[in-house]
């Protein structure tokens, strides 16, 4: 019976030496080829056929999602019209394992004759690609986790390492930002993690403001109305603090008599907080390292203005 468990550390052997020979047989050329591409006038054309064509389709998604646009460009559509798409000042980063498939041959002339510069990942420099590319980024030469060494499997893995380092080098020297990240995932939970401010979810209505000289038993029931918390303010609507239900459940057990006391005895006079403009996911991030469930949003003049609660983000999927 075969033993799957060692198939699978056989194939992950296989393919973690693939990665740890790649990088250092483009020590040099790695810079060069991030350099070439960044300083591109033009578009990114990514082309490769069979799986390395799935891998550049990958390349080219991962480098246009941050922050530099790329184009998928099929080999054999290419020279079947799709090589209209090439233009002067454009740059192609091509994916052939052996550099010598036909129709990556054929395509070759189109780039040639726009002047449109090269980077070539592939396993043999002296190869037709590996002669015309202006920088190449090298493969070793092993074999593929395939036990037959036909399908490519550790290859691709090495290619879309490499392409995912070209796209976040790429990203440094373009100064990319979360904001611009988000301004091109604008849907789904990445984008409303990436655009959403504490202003967009916060309650501002009725606020749970009580004077510090309130009575316990009147913070109680206004702290019970509303959801486990109230804010002590003083003359002026400024923050003093924050009495919740943990501040209560603390003073239950340290404390017989509670009729004398007051807000401002009670309190956490120095809370956690926040500001409307601030993303709504550091904001969530802050509340579940500290071990709280809500936070007093501020104003520029430090006054409450809303109440941001761990709960409702995380209802939106934060």
């Amino acid at each position: 019976m075969i033993d799957l468990f060692l198939e699978a550390k056989r194939v992950f052997d296989i393919e973690i030496k693939w990665l740890e020979e790649t990088l250092p047989l483009n020590t040099s050329t790695f810079p060069k080829a991030v350099e070439l591409l960044h300083q591109s006038e033009g578009k990114i054309i990514v082309c490769g056929i069979g799986k390395s064509g799935l891998v550049a389709r990958k390349i080219a998604a991962t480098m246009t999602s941050t922050g530099n646009p790329a184009y998928f460009l099929h080999p054999a559509d290419g020279i079947h019209g799709d090589a209209g798409i090439l233009a002067r000042g454009d740059t192609a980063l091509v994916l052939s394992k052996s550099g010598d498939t036909p129709e990556i041959a054929a395509l070759l002339p189109a780039l040639r004759a726009l002047d449109i510069s090269v980077v070539a990942i592939v396993t043999n420099e002296d190869s037709l690609l590996g002669r015309f590319a202006d920088v190449v980024l090298k493969l070793p030469s092993l074999k593929e986790a395939c036990p037959y060494n036909l399908a490519p499997t550790a290859s691709t893995t090495a290619m879309i390492t490499l392409g995912d380092a070209l796209a976040m080098a790429m990203l440094k020297l373009s100064g990319f930002t979360q904001a611009d990240f988000a301004h091109v995932h604008p849907g789904g939970s990445l984008g409303r993690k990436l655009l959403m401010k504490v202003s967009d979810l916060m309650v501002k209505d009725n606020l749970p403001l009580l004077p510090i000289s309130t009575p316990l038993f009147a913070v109680i029931q206004v702290m019970t109305e509303n959801r486990g918390l109230c804010i002590g303010v003083d003359e002026k609507g400024f923050l003093e603090g924050v009495f919740v239900y943990g501040d209560l459940g603390r003073l239950m057990k340290d404390h017989k008599n509670l009729s004398d006391l007051i807000l401002k005895d009670v309190m956490t006079s120095d809370p956690s907080t926040t500001l409307g403009s601030e993303l709504l996911a550091l904001a969530v991030q802050t509340m579940e390292e500290r071990g709280i469930t809500s936070q007093v949003v501020l104003d520029n003049d430090s006054k409450p203005q809303g109440i941001i609660y761990l709960h409702d983000a995380l209802v939106l999927g934060f």
